[in-house]
């Protein structure tokens, strides 16, 4: 059989992955509604392989890059989970001291793709850190459906507390210029909107396909907003209107995309919902957007 691609798989398929990864149904609901689309030599294993993550052949930054420094530290986060562990990244051969971003993982705990992008922040000239929020329960456990299941036994309330003592040990970090943003996808997203509720120092947030705040909380924000949404994302989508709306009352400066014809989840290049144009392009906008503000 001909190895499957993202044109040959019906839009359902994806809902269906959004909907399991968003654990509105379990792995055998997931694959029992897969069924259903394995037709014409396609097969359910065949489907399953394709739509899981692929962690291995999908790195665009070497964890050992040789202009990189790359390391776990841990911070305290005594409002949240206590001690947390994070990767911290930054360009091996910086002149002064750096902006800073904050990166935060989907609803799975620090994957290999998360840490990538924080290395691809890092090498953009910025300082870089990217918690688990799975601390508290082991960590990251190697793969995304315990990660979700793990994620899900962490309040997160809390876990944005975690989040939050991020950015002051990032900003109070010797190599930070004080100046620090944050970017975050999926259940990030959510943690960089209410992060820029919660942090009035916050120097700018770049939420990804993130849920959004209450007409209340926004009033708080402070921080320029760079927002980034996917046409076929229905479900984020849905409390978009809200949003502006109460970003418009509130006088607060933002920039919102809507990128045609992609997914929740079209940065992440280790599954078919992957969108390169647009995640390439989204990118370029971050990185601009934190060079401007953060400088």
């Amino acid at each position: 059989m001909k190895p499957l691609k993202k044109e040959d798989i019906n839009q359902e398929v994806f809902d269906l992955y959004d909907d399991y990864a968003h654990n509105k149904i379990n792995r055998r609901q997931f694959v029992e509604k897969l069924s259903v689309f394995a037709v014409g030599g396609i097969t359910v294993s065949s489907l399953l392989s394709f739509i899981t993550p692929n962690y291995i052949d999908t790195l665009l930054v070497d964890p050992q890059d040789p202009k990189l420094d790359s390391e776990y530290i841990t911070y305290e986060s005594p409002n949240g989970g206590g001690n947390i562990r994070g990767l911290l990244s930054k360009p091996k051969k910086a002149k002064g001291k750096l902006p800073g971003i904050i990166v935060v993982h989907e609803n799975r705990g620090l994957n290999p793709y998360i840490e990538d992008v924080g290395r691809r922040a890092a090498l953009e000239d910025f300082i870089s850190l990217a918690p688990d929020a799975l601390t508290p329960l082991g960590g990251y456990p190697g793969n995304d459906d315990d990660g979700r299941s793990l994620q899900r036994q962490r309040d997160r309330n809390e876990m944005l507390e975690d989040f939050i003592a991020a950015y002051h040990y990032l900003k109070n970090h010797k190599d930070c210029n004080g100046k620090v943003g944050v970017v975050g996808f999926c259940f990030g997203g959510w943690i960089a909107n209410m992060m820029a509720v919660k942090v009035p120092t916050l120097s700018a947030a770049v939420p990804f396909y993130g849920g959004q705040p209450s007409a209340e909380e926004t009033a708080n924000i402070k921080a320029p907003l760079l927002i980034q949404y996917a046409e076929l994302d229905t479900r984020v989508n849905a409390g978009w209107g809200a949003y502006e709306t109460a970003l418009k009352a509130n006088n607060i400066e933002y920039t919102t995309y809507i990128y045609p014809g992609v997914n929740h989840g079209f940065h992440n290049n280790t599954t078919p919902r992957y969108d390169e144009a647009a995640a390439t392009l989204a990118w370029q906008r971050t990185i601009d957007f934190f060079k401007e503000k953060l400088k």
